[in-house]
């Protein structure tokens, strides 16, 4: 594998929520609109919106994986835990996810 290839290649959604399994206490984020989420996210994910991150605190010494529909929202979020002193990952849009869903808020 070259480094453009280990640059280009980005983990798709199921790898990343097995990564999250695999860190004990680590943080599902869903940064996507309360609506969005009640529609249908990843059991055991928290609802957090991306406008509303700055309103609550998340617990320092936990990973926190995030994702939001396609991606951008997540990156954006991810970006501002890491200026935060946050270990974040963004695992993309869940747009194309086809796992359990949970539909309750």
């Amino acid at each position: 594998m070259g480094l453009f290839d280990f640059l280009l290649h980005r983990p798709d959604f199921e790898e990343g929520l097995e990564r999250w399994r695999a860190v004990p206490g680590a943080v599902l984020l869903d940064v996507r609109t309360p609506e969005e989420y009640r529609s249908g996210h990843v059991p055991g994910a928290v609802n957090l919106p991306l406008d509303r991150l700055h309103e609550r605190e998340l617990p320092a010494d936990r990973p926190v994986f995030a994702y939001c529909l396609s991606g951008a929202r997540s990156a954006r979020a991810c970006a501002w835990l890491k200026r935060q002193g946050h270990e974040a990952v963004n695992l993309g849009g869940i747009g194309g996810y086809r796992g359990p869903l949970e539909t309750k808020g």
